[in-house]
Formats: structure tokens, C-alpha cells, sequence
């Protein structure tokens, strides 16, 4: 029996979301196997992506001999920073990144977060960090509408505020955000790296206690640091589940999404 559209559109809603958030560095080193094993992850879940920029970013505003400053880790975004990174994200970087999936047949949909109302955000600190913003809010109803086309949404991290001044957001934090807002079962970080590591092996699972006591011992150090608080910080009462993933290789092994698994903490059936 063919499937109506009506009864395709049902099926695609029961699936559970599935946001994958991709980092600037990765964009030029996903492998096949990542896009094969994405492909079959569509089949079980709503997907969506979000991309960060940050070499792209950074590689542009040296060639316009444009200096760049970071404060705790964020960029500031000064109006002429804001311009490059405008253009970056929303323009070459999103343009990669669908023409990469499309590639592979998979359709979808290159927006903007400040699109549409799609991610409202409020300033940080403008004194010492610009057009740089925290997520207040997500148009999670546009993105759902493009879910159930059949489309994957591919959003670059920019906002607007409630004046309508558009704003630079981590990627990390974009992609939480709009994890929380579709209630999605899984957030997955791609990553260089296989997962977290101790020494060679690859920790499966593991809790937010568990890692702030490997930072204090040193087995997470480096970049890892703010990958992992990231993953942590993303974790809510409707997110138990942030995974540390490789995008070097295929994302799933059987039924089982490979890498690290950060989860809520569970204490006498409450999650934590």
C-alpha cells in the first residue's frame, strides 16, 4: 500500500529529533562515512544542524587586516567584525555545508538564525563583547514546518535581538538551544576525536561529576575543556543526553551511535 503525503507527515512527526551540531573545523573534514551514516540516522530521526565558522571567520578577517579579540573564550563582535561574520556563517559557510549534504541526497534548507525570528537573543555584554548574544528564545514551529518537508534545517548561529540588531552566537550554544526548544532526544557535538579519551580508550558514558573530575586530573586538558562543559551545559530536563561523536568516521556502529555519552545524573529515579 502507498503511503499518502498525510500519513508520510505523521510518520515524520513521531520521530524523535535528533540535533547535530558541527564545528567550523570540521566542516572540510567530514568523511564519507560520516554522510553514509547520517543518511541512515534520517531514517530514525528528525534531524537538524547546526554550524559553527570559526577558522572561516577568523581566516577572513586577517586577509581584511581586521584584528580579532576574544573575551572568556567568545569572539567580540564589533559592527564591522559583525559584517564578516554575517557573510561567513550565513553566506560561504552555510553554503558549504548544504551543498555537502545535498551531495549526498540530502535535501535541506540553509538558514540564518536571525531568519524569520528563528533565534532571539538578548546582548551579553556590549561593552566588552559587542553584537555577541545568549539565546532568549527559538521560532521552534519554523523549524518543524521544514521538518515536515522532509528537509534537513542547516542554521548559521546568528540571532536578532527584540530591537531587531542582529547578533553573533556560539555555535554550542545555538545548538542547545534549539535542542532544548524541539525536545530533542539527542544532541550530538562532531568533533575531531572519537570522544572523550583516557589515554587510548574511549569513555562510553559518563556523568557531568565524572568529568569535572577528569579535568581536575587532567585526563580531559586542552580544547576538549570547553567541548565537554558545552555538552554539559546543554544537558536539561528535557535534553538527558549530549554525545562527544567524531565526524572522521561513521557515526554509528549496529543501532548504536559511537562516541562518549554525557548523561543526566540519576538519583532515586529523579534525573539531576
Amino acid at each position: 500500500m502507498t503511503m499518502s503525503k498525510s500519513m508520510q507527515a505523521i510518520e515524520r512527526k513521531q520521530k524523535p529529533v535528533l540535533v547535530i551540531k558541527l564545528g567550523g573545523s570540521m566542516i572540510n573534514h567530514l568523511s564519507e562515512s560520516f554522510y553514509k551514516s547520517f543518511c541512515e540516522l534520517k531514517k530514525r530521526y528528525q534531524c537538524v544542524v547546526v554550524h559553527g565558522g570559526g577558522p572561516a571567520i577568523t581566516a577572513l578577517l586577517e586577509d581584511l587586516d581586521i584584528k580579532g579579540e576574544f573575551f572568556e573564550g567568545l569572539r567580540k563582535t564589533t559592527a564591522e567584525t559583525l559584517e564578516v561574520v554575517t557573510m561567513t556563517l550565513g553566506g560561504t559557510v552555510s553554503a558549504q555545508v548544504t551543498s555537502a549534504f545535498t551531495k549526498q541526497g540530502v535535501p535541506c534548507v540553509g538558514l540564518k538564525g536571525s531568519d524569520g525570528g528563528l533565534l532571539q537573543a538578548r546582548l551579553i555584554d556590549e561593552e566588552k563583547l559587542g553584537f555577541v548574544g545568549e539565546i532568549e528564545g527559538v521560532n521552534g514551529g519554523l523549524i518543524q514546518q521544514i521538518l515536515e518537508k522532509d528537509y534537513i534545517p542547516v542554521i548559521a548561529p546568528l540571532a536578532t535581538t527584540a530591537d531587531g540588531q542582529m547578533v553573533n552566537v556560539n555555535a554550542d550554544v545555538a545548538a542547545a538551544a534549539v535542542a532544548n526548544a524541539l525536545n530533542a532526544e539527542k544532541l550530538l557535538f562532531v568533533t575531531d576525536v572519537p570522544g572523550i579519551m583516557n589515554e587510548d580508550e574511549i569513555i562510553e558514558r559518563t556523568t557531568p561529576e565524572e568529568i569535572e573530575s577528569m579535568i581536575t586530573a587532567g585526563v580531559i586538558y586542552g580544547g576538549m575543556i570547553p567541548k565537554v562543559k558545552s555538552a554539559v551545559n546543554a544537558l536539561s530536563e528535557h535534553l538527558h543526553e549530549v554525545l562527544v561523536v567524531s565526524g572522521e568516521q561513521s557515526l554509528v556502529q549496529g543501532d548504536v551511535i559511537k562516541g562518549t555519552t554525557i548523561h543526566q545524573t540519576v538519583k532515586e529515579g529523579v534525573v539531576k
